[in-house]
């Protein structure tokens, strides 16, 4: 195997069991609620909070320009051993919501030092196969993010410590992997540095506003899904008389899913542009959506079946809006550009999140999650917009 791609397979194993600590503790949400006597304010926070501390990790680290001043690997494996702690502590040390919201958004601060660093460590290995390579670490942040569900069902849905410190072990190993297994390829180049006075004209140029809008729409219903689907689940095979553990691995599967959706679009957005790609992922993830509110309380084979679809399309779409912003900004800004999208969208997610358990209690599970089809129609809007715009020639190398 050449040097890059076993880089790139390593850095693939890495992100995955590093972003495992992301959910670990939305995925024992159930078991909380009952030891701490959570409302659905408190559920929400267990997943807001990491947003939070993301959006702060990733903005910093553009403003500081992080990732120039310090090795990536130096960085990722850092990063990784920290949020992993953060992780533990919950696990060993918080009897109640108020510290583990803390812990919480330093895992998301943390873990700004592992996904969008791995990105980067990727576009210095890589040119023409850019978007394969790009599917490949999204494909491993959706796994990461599964795996707390499947540790869940394996160590029984009630006890939710062992959850937390086998995802935190999980995370150490990704930050081990990183620092005896990374190294940085041939096309290495300085970031872009931030400049908050570029924020305007981005909001001004409507190329970007198109590409950033696809992205929020793309968000809104994300994290939203990937946060509730384990209650979705639960309450729905309930009524078919199932356990909530076979709720708890079909949320598995719906989520790692995700990861063949994000591989295979890595591929296909070279080859068929995009806002093409973009589309369809939105449209599918939207009627998916829909097709949950119909479903609920339906044949579990049929409900599985759904998630397992659902997972695939609704991150499916996830690193085009990126790419897609990096190719319409100057590039002197694309540092700039992109930060901004990032933290647009994750401080998005909280109101998504927030509102779902609020729907819920209004209308059931049924139709909580019929409010997040706006966002896949927004967005496939706005990247249909983009798609006709004279300046989509700049995308994928003119395929729009």
């Amino acid at each position: 195997m050449s040097p890059k791609w076993r880089t790139l397979l390593l850095l693939t194993l890495a992100e995955l069991l590093g972003m495992s600590v992301w959910f670990s503790a939305s995925a024992v949400v159930p078991a909380l609620t009952r030891a701490w006597s959570l409302g659905e304010d408190g559920r929400a926070w267990l997943t807001m909070s990491v947003q939070i501390g993301f959006v702060a990790g990733a903005l910093g680290s553009a403003i500081f320009n992080v990732a120039d001043r310090y090795p990536i690997r130096t960085l990722f494996t850092l990063s990784s051993f920290a949020a992993a702690g953060c992780t533990a502590a919950i696990g060993a040390w918080s009897d109640d919501l108020g510290s583990a919201l803390v812990l919480r958004f330093l895992t998301g601060f943390f873990l700004a030092g592992v996904y969008p660093v791995g990105m980067k460590l990727v576009a210095t290995w890589t040119r023409e196969d850019r978007g394969l390579a790009i599917g490949l670490v999204v494909g491993a942040l959706t796994l990461g993010s599964a795996a707390p569900h499947l540790l869940n069902v394996l160590g029984g849905v009630s006890a939710w410590r062992p959850v937390l410190y086998g995802a935190a072990g999980l995370g150490a190993l990704g930050g081990l992997i990183a620092w005896f297994g990374l190294t940085e390829g041939p096309y290495r180049t300085a970031s872009p540095p931030f400049d908050w006075r570029y924020a305007a004209r981005i909001v001004g140029h409507r190329p970007l506003r198109l590409a950033n809008l696809g992205y929020l729409g793309h968000m809104w219903e994300l994290y939203a899904v990937w946060t509730w689907l384990p209650a979705y689940l639960t309450a729905s095979f309930a009524l078919q008389g199932v356990e909530a553990h076979w709720a708890g691995l079909a949320a598995f599967a719906g989520i790692a899913s995700g990861g063949l959706g994000s591989v295979a679009a890595g591929k296909l957005a070279d080859r068929l542009g995009r806002t093409t790609l973009s589309i369809a992922a939105l449209l599918g993830s939207g009627a998916c959506t829909l097709g949950a509110c119909v479903l609920f309380g339906g044949p579990v084979w049929a409900v599985t079946l759904l998630v397992i679809v659902w997972g695939i399309t609704i991150i499916a779409d996830s690193a085009q809006f990126s790419a897609a912003v990096s190719e319409l900004c100057e590039p002197a800004y694309t540092g700039t550009a992109l930060a901004l999208q990032t933290c647009a969208g994750f401080l998005l997610t909280m109101l998504s999140i927030r509102l779902i358990p609020t729907v819920e209690r209004l209308v059931g599970w049924r139709w909580a999650f019929a409010a997040l089809t706006l966002g896949p129609l927004l967005g496939a809007w706005a990247m249909y917009a983009l798609r006709r715009s004279p300046e989509a020639v700049k995308l994928a190398g003119g395929k729009g």
